[in-house]
């Protein structure tokens, strides 16, 4: 699939985020190995914490329809629905990405229109990250002596 077509898919789903309190939408594109599109959107809830990103949206929409593997992402966002910047993604989506991509490989784009864009490695944007090959090791390192 073409980067402008994802970016249109991307913002195509913009308009179904759930942002009463933010006024912040969001939206993603999430490309698996297979070729498949799975969409997500920001939801937000008056118990702020109980909402969620609308790239683990997708993620975990994909999982759930039994995908694993992913080739790129794509994000936009903006206040009340209008993309005027990049909108990069926060550090616990990141996180989420990295336990089911390959960080030097899986591609994240960031997009303002299907012309204006950044596309980033995730291991750009979350580098020396720990993922699921630490837990594989006798000593994951993730207790300090």
């Amino acid at each position: 699939m073409e980067i402008n077509q994802l970016i249109k898919t991307a913002m195509e789903a913009l308009p179904l985020s759930y942002a009463p309190y933010s006024k912040f939408h969001v939206a993603a594109a999430l490309l698996g190995r297979d070729g498949k599109v799975y969409t997500g959107v920001n939801v937000e809830n008056a118990s702020y914490p109980a909402g969620m990103c609308a790239e683990r949206t997708a993620f975990f929409k994909a999982v759930s329809e039994g995908c694993r593997e992913f080739q790129a992402i794509v994000i936009c966002g903006g206040k009340n629905g209008k993309v005027e910047d990049f909108c990069p993604p926060c550090g616990i989506c990141r996180q989420v990405m990295r336990e089911f991509c390959k960080p030097e490989e899986f591609q994240v784009i960031l997009a303002v229109s299907q012309t204006e864009y950044k596309i980033y490695t995730l291991e750009e944007l979350l580098p020396v990250s720990f993922g699921p090959d630490q837990l594989k090791k006798e000593n994951p390192g993730i207790f300090c002596t």
